[in-house]
């Protein structure tokens, strides 16, 4: 069941609209002014990428922007990769770490203390 974001032709509303089936986009109107001069608009789309996927297109040589560094996930990932060119298990305490790292990282430093 999507939801697709229009635009009135007429006001230059912008808003969403629900379509449970093709048919009933005829019946989409502008909430605004009625208007069904409208335009589907094309949305922001978020896709799942895996971890696996993620280790894959890792390049530990590539630049990194701040926003590599701002991103929990990315905690470990240089040492899976060389692991993973090693063809290195670093076994289970190694995820088990590695997880608490990405989720509660000042609790790794209280652990340890």
């Amino acid at each position: 069941m999507p939801i697709y974001e229009y635009q009135c032709r007429s006001c230059d509303l912008q808003f969403q609209w629900l379509v449970m089936k093709r048919e009933e986009e005829k019946q989409v109107a502008c909430p605004e002014c009625g208007s069904k001069r409208v335009k589907r608009l094309i949305s922001r789309v978020v896709y799942h990428v895996s971890e696996q996927d993620r280790l894959d297109s890792f390049d530990p040589t590539a630049p990194k922007t701040d926003s590599f560094y701002k991103d929990s996930r990315n905690i470990g990932l240089a040492a899976k990769k060389r692991a993973k060119q090693l063809g290195v298990d670093l076994g289970k305490g190694f995820e088990e770490k590695l997880e608490k790292l990405r989720t509660d990282p000042g609790g790794v430093i209280r652990d340890s203390e």
